[in-house]
């Protein structure tokens, strides 16, 4: 059975000043600011100093370094197509045209990936600095660029380093955006010339945020301190697969090239012991679930790149062949699910050579990042593509035996390797740190956090672990700490012109590993396609990465990776599409090769598939619009399992009653002003915490939630008080139960166990203890109805979904804690959105946390084979960083709507759709 607890009222008792003092103190300058901004707001912050930073978008600018006349061409919305006669001269100008709009932003991400925030924001960034300094992003990146990558993407990335600084060239702060301006108050910072290498690192950011299972593997490990094994099992249930089906389904492997056993290592691994503290069955030493939350800490404290620190990362994308569209070509819709930053981590553009040739050869649109050149997703003149996360497992975390200077492997004492790093801190002295490694290049985490370094040399272990030593150390193995060619694979895509050219830039498209979706319009129907690239690694038989392992121990360690000819493709399958929403890339049955344990569960893909099969099977064929009806499908797949329970139970009290009613008629769609959905995701977040939030550990509940639970070390008598006080430790945003379609599994699987254990919840002073699966739906009905009855009134016909669940578009530096006036300056919104968690428009939120968008569809896209001029876009805030542009978020609104914007390709739609026009001059 679960364990016992009982809710308690108040808030978490204080807790170490060091978390709390990172997160409160993001920026030294805060109060600095508040102060001045209350005397220099009138005198200072006039509209020439809100407009100083705003680009040149008409007339001509002179370039050092241009060979010739480059071409600015900006539609209504801000959105540049670039001309140019080189390739050279068209990254130049990209780096140009994207400083123009997004330097800040651009800035303060290379100061993320190398880990020197403090120089722009204070003493507040140390911490963060010393992790970031640890993992070495910069670092590696500067190894890729050294050694790995080719000589054409060293000359791009030269020529985009070259544009923005031809643009940063006799500009100040202020001159350049609104927030350094801001930061000149009390901080003499200046930014300094753009890198190559600063391009490159951004890769690493992106994917730390898309890293895969790392936060269930130590959700697991921290879950043992209250849970056993069974009850950990039924919290992470085995894939649906034969209900939600798995991205490829026929001709997945290459037989040609006998994929199945040309893979670094032939072994598949297999899965471990369910609920032990670390892999292979091994127990963790105690106190490692100490060290796991200190690990955690640290981890959630990191600024975020793309994501929500590596939780509830998705996205949709699927292809529809072409014998199935109004078209007779390939429609390709994509939408990727990240974290709401404004500006918006994507950024709309077109890179176009006036002629394609050898000397010139990109003709190529879509979304890529500010401070990187190239397109990451969108299309050429002759393919489209999108992205989702796959999701497979790429890190793990190691237990490593601490010995004097060095660690313990396979008996024997090996020294770690060192570096010093010195940190500069705004306004403050630097700061050195050593950074340890171990010989295969893993870096201990744990050195990070002191109080992990004390648990550790105080943790007992078990007969089989080596002695203690000087203690235990948390290590992190991960594939984008090893120098790769994604950076190659961004360009080499970019240029692709079929199936084949784009398979082979998948080869090189190492981390992330991403779900590519491909189409293309060769022939009468063109052709639809799937590839799974990355670098994946192979484990020992009986290690399936879904828990920290036994550093000591070298059977744990990585055996290999799978070769790209054995990864998991598809090309124009006889159903007619392909989707990708996260679920299982392939049938574990029908692969060799363990690629994860923590699959999405397929709620999001399987709705999708539902959408399109209809239309494919009918009479109809599919438009440009169905696709994006099918982007907007807010459906509740759990509403559909629950509601029909919900409305049998016999609800005593009248005003619950009447909440209850909501859900007749209801059709499960959960439309901004429904308040239907308001009820029923205000009850399904009750039943979550009442059946299992409230039996987790304090590691993984809510900050402040506090609780009576029964004592893990209870020796007293019987009739004596065995329960203590225990407060969640977990931010709103990043708590559990989460309510994602991982719980939809949990509670599917359990659902027709009216008895089962985890229906017991105890009673409080005004509630009943629980028994049974409907007593728990009662109480969680009467929970939600008094919940949204303090949150938006008594009176049910001014509920709505949309006033629970609503957008903050906050800048991701000053906006989130700087002063309120420069907040105020910097922040956009709300607005009421439909759609929810695990849903096609899926407007994420946490259900341990609260009702608030914490993910979005970061940009919808749907590209039109058949003419690339009728494909549609939009992103979520708009092409401009500065706060007072009319295009900071001048797309945010029609993206609320689901609207798309027309989306010009070709030169005479670009001409029609051009409002102003820059000539870049050599």
């Amino acid at each position: 059975m679960p364990p016992n607890t009982t809710a308690s009222s108040g808030q978490q008792p204080g807790k170490s000043g060091r978390k709390k003092g990172r997160k409160a103190r993001l920026f030294l300058i805060v109060l600095v600011l508040a102060i001045i901004g209350g005397i220099a707001f009138g005198a200072y912050w006039s509209i020439s100093t809100v407009r100083a930073s705003f680009p040149q978008t008409k007339g001509s600018i002179r370039l050092d370094g241009l060979s010739g006349p480059v071409d600015v061409k900006r539609d209504g919305n801000g959105i540049p197509q670039i001309y140019a006669s080189s390739d050279e001269d068209l990254f130049m100008a990209q780096g140009f045209v994207q400083a123009q709009d997004r330097f800040y932003e651009m800035d303060v991400r290379r100061h993320m990936t190398s880990g020197r925030l403090s120089e722009m924001f204070g003493k507040g960034q140390v911490e963060n600095d010393e992790f970031l300094r640890t993992l070495d992003w910069d670092g590696i990146a500067k190894k890729e660029y050294d050694t790995k990558l080719s000589a054409s993407t060293k000359k791009y990335l030269q020529a985009y380093a070259g544009g923005v600084n031809a643009y940063l060239k006799g500009k100040d702060g202020a001159d350049i955006s609104l927030e350094y301006a801001a930061l000149g108050f009390t901080n003499d910072y200046r930014p300094t010339e753009w890198t190559p290498v600063d391009s490159v690192a951004w890769l690493k950011a992106m994917a730390w945020d898309l890293r895969g299972n790392m936060q269930d593997e130590i959700d697991r490990s921290l879950m043992t301190s209250r849970l056993g094994p069974k009850q950990i099992a039924d919290l992470y249930p085995e894939y649906p697969y034969s209900r939600n089906k798995t991205i490829v389904q026929t001709g997945s492997y290459d037989t040609v090239t006998g994929a199945y056993t040309s893979a670094a290592a032939t072994t598949a691994g297999t899965t471990g012991t369910a609920g032990t503290g670390l892999a292979g069955g091994t127990e963790a030493p105690a106190g490692f679930q100490s060290q796991l939350s200190g690990l955690y800490d640290v981890l959630d404290d990191l600024p975020t790149a793309v994501g929500v620190n590596g939780n509830g990362i998705g996205s949709n994308s699927w292809v529809v062949a072409g014998g199935h569209t109004i078209t007779g070509k390939p429609l390709l819709a994509n939408d990727p699910h990240l974290s709401a930053s404004l500006p918006s981590v994507w950024y709309q553009m077109g890179l176009h050579c006036t002629s394609v040739s050898a000397k010139c050869q990109y003709d190529v649109s879509g979304y890529t990042f500010a401070g990187m050149p190239g397109v990451v997703i969108g299309h050429n003149g002759d393919i489209a593509w999108g992205m989702t996360n796959s999701g497979v497992d790429v890190t793990d975390l190691y237990l490593e035996k601490i010995t004097g200077k060095g660690y313990e492997y396979d008996g024997k004492v090996l020294p770690f390797t060192t570096r010093r790093e010195t940190i500069k801190v705004a306004g403050g002295a630097s700061k050195t740190i050593v950074v340890r490694s171990t010989e295969d290049g893993m870096p201990l985490l744990s050195d990070r956090d002191d109080e992990l370094v004390n648990v550790g040399k105080k943790a007992t272990v078990d007969s089989e672990a080596p002695d203690r030593g000087d203690g235990y150390a948390i290590a992190l193995r991960w594939t984008a700490l090893d120098p790769g060619n994604t950076m190659d694979a961004v360009f080499a895509m970019d240029k692709a012109s079929d199936w084949t050219e784009f398979r082979k830039a998948a080869t090189l498209f190492e981390v992330p590993s991403q779900n590519l979706v491909y189409a293309d319009g060769a022939g009468a129907e063109g052709n639809i396609g799937y590839q799974l690239p990355g670098r994946i690694p192979t484990r020992a038989k009986g290690v399936d990465g879904s828990l920290p392992s036994p550093g000591w121990d070298s059977k744990y360690r990585w055996t290999g990776y799978i070769k790209p000819s054995a990864l998991p493709y598809e090309y124009n399958p006889k159903r007619g599409y392909i989707v990708t929403a996260n679920q299982a890339v392939v049938d574990p049955d029908k692969y060799p090769y363990t690629l994860t344990k923590d699959w999405g569960y397929g709620t999001r893909s399987q709705r999708i598939a539902d959408l399109i099969e209809p239309k494919i099977n009918g009479v109809g064929k599919i438009s440009t619009d169905d696709m994006r009806q099918m982007q907007l499908d807010n459906s509740s797949e759990i509403a559909k399992l629950l509601v029909p329970k919900l409305l049998k139970i016999d609800v005593p009290d009248k005003d619950v009653r009447n909440a209850q009613k909501l859900l007749e008629g209801w059709d499960y769609t959960q439309d901004a002003d429904s308040a239907a959905a308001a009820y029923f995701n205000a009850t399904w977040r009750n039943i979550l915490k009442l059946a299992f939030g409230n039996k987790l550990p304090k590691e993984l509940r809510v900050k402040g939630q506090c609780l009576w639970v029964d004592r893990i070390d209870a020796t007293g008598p019987a009739d004596e008080d065995q329960s203590v006080r225990e407060c969640g430790q977990r931010d709103a945003d990043q708590a559990q139960p989460d309510g994602g379609d991982r719980w939809f599994e949990v509670v599917r699987k359990i659902i027709d166990d009216e008895k089962n254990d985890w229906w017991k919840s105890p009673g409080t002073r005004t509630d009943k203890a629980t028994d049974t699966r409907d007593e728990l739906f009662g109480r969680a009905m009467n929970d939600a109805r008094w919940e949204l009855t303090a949150k938006l009134g008594k009176d049910l016909d001014t509920w709505s979904w949309g006033r629970l669940h609503r957008l903050f578009l906050k800048n991701q530096t000053l906006g989130t804690e700087g002063p309120r006036f420069l907040q105020y300056m910097l922040n956009r919104g709300p607005w009421k959105l439909s759609g929810g968690e695990a849903t096609v428009n899926a407007t994420g939120w946490n259900a341990a946390g609260g009702y608030g968008v914490v993910w979005v569809p970061s940009m919808r896209m749907i590209v039109n084979l058949g003419d690339l001029d009728k494909s549609k876009w939009i992103n979520l805030s708009g092409a401009s960083g500065h706060a007072y542009s009319a295009h900071y978020t001048d797309q945010t609104e029609k993206w609320a709507k689901g609207e798309l914007l027309p989306w010009a390709f070709s030169k005479k739609a670009v001409t029609g759709a051009t409002s102003d026009t820059l000539v870049l001059k050599p």
